[in-house]
């Protein structure tokens, strides 16, 4: 998907690829997707959310709605998503094609309530529900290694482009609806950029107003940050290595089911390198010293909104003795041999709600699924990312 943000102010472009023939649009109420199955999103068109958003919302531009604004009007969130450049689609200034993507709540709201309902009902009809869509981020075979016989057969699966859109879909509809407020004078905001940015406009139109200026002054109009845009929460997650480079730290929390381990994790402050909240987090969860830092991979991880940064840290020399003294986040943290990680990757992988099954035998380690960056983390660690050369 192309995001082309550059065209997000473009309310030209907006109103026709909302209107293409070939556009595809995502619905969500109360930011669960509609879906033909568990690992189906159901793709609707303009048509259905008429009667919610009218026939075309961007028919003007950001400043006109801005000045426009009447704070007693409800407005569904609309988002637009980017363009699928392997589909025919717009064609907009012979340059950017493609399927263009939109995501609507349709929650049912103020305003547009009895619509919303009224268009639930008949996607009921069709045989269509809302999910839970947490559960979905399973990715296919053919997309990645070979899922183990460990993941129940009921599993979802989502395709990872699927579950890409999906992601930026849900981040932004709750970023939105979490930010209804001007942080700075209290005031209402406004959606704009095609949900990628929030406003505090000056003035307001509302008809229960006693005139069209009664905002105070705001310090969000001036200087260089006169908008809202949606947050990104940096976490890191760290596969940790002893300093031979032969075990693995790892942890547990009281509510995960027995025999459950896995990375530790924990938010990145402010004014603190990757690396610095690496090492802080392992001590004060487990109490290892870290020397040695490296970054794996990262991944987004909508709720709300993190981006999860994968680590491999490795304990200096002295360092590795255990201590849950700091923080009382774990309830155990120990060092794993590699034969029993790896074991524990080929059988004892599933989500936090599911049974192991298959080879797994009882009072054997657990870990998260091969979806999980945990898992990915710590795949790399027994195939020697840390070391150069498989662990023993």
């Amino acid at each position: 998907m192309n995001r082309v943000s550059f065209l997000r102010p473009d309310h030209t472009f907006l109103s026709q690829a909302l209107a293409h023939p070939s556009t595809t649009i995502l619905l969500f109420k109360d930011l669960d997707p509609l879906v033909h199955a568990p690992d189906k999103l159901a793709l609707r068109t303009l048509a259905d959310v008429k009667s919610i958003i009218g026939d075309d919302p961007f028919h003007r531009s950001e400043a006109d709605t801005i000045a426009q604004y009447n704070s007693s009007l409800y407005q569904p969130q609309i988002i637009f998503l980017g363009i699928d450049e392997k589909k025919d689609g717009i064609d907009y200034k012979g340059r950017y094609k493609g399927q263009p993507w939109f995501a609507v709540d349709i929650t049912p709201k103020e305003g547009v309530k009895d619509a919303a309902e009224k268009l639930i009902e008949s996607l009921k009809k069709e045989n269509l529900d809302f999910s839970k869509g947490r559960m979905n981020l399973n990715l296919p075979a053919e997309q990645g290694p070979p899922i183990p016989s460990t993941i129940p057969s009921h599993t979802p699966i989502l395709t990872s482009h699927t579950a890409a859109i999906y992601a930026e879909a849900r981040h932004l509809l709750d970023w939105n609806a979490r930010n209804p407020f001007c942080a700075s004078c209290g005031y209402k905001t406004l959606s704009i950029n095609a949900g990628f940015k929030r406003t505090c406009p000056p003035k307001d139109i509302a008809p229960s107003l006693t005139s069209a200026s009664d905002r105070p002054p705001c310090a969000t109009r001036t200087g260089i940050s006169n908008l809202c845009f949606p947050r990104t929460d940096p976490t890191v997650i760290m596969a940790v290595v002893s300093a031979d480079g032969q075990r693995i730290l790892l942890g547990r929390q009281k509510r995960w089911p027995p025999y459950w381990y896995s990375t530790l994790a924990g938010f990145l402050e402010p004014a603190e390198s990757v690396e610095e909240a690496v090492r802080r987090e392992v001590w004060e969860e487990s109490g290892i010293h870290l020397g040695r830092v490296v970054i794996h991979s990262t991944q987004p991880w909508p709720y709300p909104a993190n981006l999860m940064i994968g680590a491999i840290g490795q304990a200096v020399p002295g360092g590795e003795e255990v201590n849950l003294g700091h923080d009382a986040e774990l309830e155990d943290a120990k060092w794993f041999g590699a034969a029993e990680v790896r074991e524990a990757l080929r059988v004892g992988t599933s989500g936090l709600g599911e049974e192991a099954g298959g080879e797994y035998v009882e009072g054997g380690l657990r870990l998260p699924p091969r979806t999980a960056i945990a898992n990915q983390l710590m795949t790399a660690v027994v195939e020697g990312f840390a070391s150069g050369s498989p662990m023993i």
